[in-house]
């Protein structure tokens, strides 16, 4: 993807070729002097027996310029915390794994739910939303990342390119979005991206006209990527979805909190393959189409915050609007995906496509019959605000379950 191209929304910042990551990495040990990074790593328990988490840390036990990194683990009992520990003790650096379902967390859990204040689902969202606060706590890092835990073509590269823009004292970029080509072995990947969100914002533009928001969603090259960068300065008031719109909320959180000239998407892999989702063609709760439904209805919901009106008639012509232009995009990524050697299953492509119009109608049904429906996690701000005491609480437990489980 080494081309040079600037629409004018954001800032594209490119892979040319022309710098080595050992050169990036000494200015990025210089930068942390003064500028501590850390990395937040949400992750199930069935991760760390896949083949993707060895090799994260091993490439990570390479990384010189980070200050700490924070495991939010889900999914795991007590046996397989302590087995979660020795098995993050490769890394080099100073970090925690933070066990979700330990009862000291829990009880942390029932206090904000008795304040009102807690998540509306287990989930990556709550994962992320914990771990923040917990680097809220420590109150000693200017920059923050995440990336996911399933990244099997995983380079510190990677990691490398998503920090600079904002360690970087001298850019004034407050978040970075990574980007790469969604390529396995011989397929083209990234469906839900390309089959869903590309076309859905196309058919938006045609039905409701032109929006800054819908503009600036189409500037990301990979929207749905789950590596950010960010300056911890702005984790305090960010809104986190608790459903499968995190990547779309954090975006829509930028748009609304930063100007334009703060946001920008970095190129930081050549290639990136990870473990799939399967489509759910029978189950509307899980896999793809869950995904899809909640992808949708963050995209509606931030439209309505800035003062569009859906109607049922609004959902019925988006639908057909993004059937004709899916069908449109998927022509496109076949005549791509087959100049450059890469197989793509049409009919599984369009199965995808008539699935993702179903969600649209599903997704805008919702939102009509549901519209006060809060699915955002509480800023740290208004948690702090209730409950003083809440954030060096959870430092602490955090502390004392890894102490007391060896």
């Amino acid at each position: 993807m080494a081309d040079f191209h600037q629409n004018g929304n954001i800032t594209t910042l490119h892979n040319l070729r022309t710098r080595s990551v050992p050169e990036m990495n000494d200015e990025l040990v210089t930068f942390a002097q003064t500028r501590k990074i850390s990395l937040i790593l949400p992750c199930l328990y069935s991760e760390l027996e896949g083949d993707a988490m060895p090799n994260i840390l091993s490439e990570l036990s390479q990384v010189t310029f980070l200050h700490r990194i924070i495991i939010g683990l889900d999914q795991a009992d007590e046996a397989q915390f302590r087995h979660a520990k020795q098995f993050f003790k490769g890394l080099n650096q100073n970090h925690i794994v933070i066990w979700n379902d330990s009862p000291r967390m829990l009880e942390l859990g029932a206090r904000l739910d008795a304040m009102g204040l807690a998540p509306a689902e287990q989930g990556k969202g709550k994962n992320v939303w914990s771990a923040l606060g917990y680097l809220i706590a420590c109150a000693d890092s200017a920059v923050m990342a995440i990336h996911d835990c399933d990244i099997l073509t995983y380079k510190n590269e990677m990691l490398s390119r998503l920090v600079y823009p904002v360690a970087n004292p001298n850019f004034p970029y407050q978040v970075a979005k990574g980007y790469y080509p969604r390529i396995g072995g011989d397929k083209m990947n990234g469906r839900v991206t390309r089959l869903l969100v590309s076309p859905l914002l196309i058919a938006l533009k045609r039905v409701i006209g032109d929006r800054d928001y819908i503009d600036y969603l189409r500037s990301f090259r990979y929207p749905l990527s789950g590596e950010f960068a960010m300056r911890t300065a702005i984790l305090p008031d960010l809104r986190i979805p608790s459903d499968w719109g995190l990547e779309i909320g954090v975006l829509s959180e930028a748009w609304r909190n930063l100007a334009p000239k703060a946001v920008c998407q970095v190129e930081i892999s050549d290639a990136y393959d990870h473990k799939h989702q399967e489509l759910s063609t029978e189950d509307a709760d899980a896999g793809l189409s869950r995904m899809s439904t909640d992808i949708c209805k963050a995209v509606f919901r931030k439209l309505a915050a800035d003062g569009t009106v859906f109607t049922a008639n609004t959902f019925r012509a988006l639908k057909a609007t993004y059937y004709r232009s899916a069908l449109d995009v998927l022509e496109a990524y076949y005549n791509d995906a087959k100049m450059n050697g890469l197989s793509i299953d049409r009919h599984e492509e369009e199965t995808a496509i008539e699935l993702f119009a179903e969600n649209i109608m599903r997704a805008g049904q919702v939102f009509i019959e549901n519209p006060h429906e809060t699915p955002f996690i509480p800023t740290w701000n208004r948690v702090h605000s209730a409950d003083p005491r809440f954030l060096s609480d959870m430092r602490a437990a955090a502390a004392a379950d890894e102490a007391d489980y060896q």
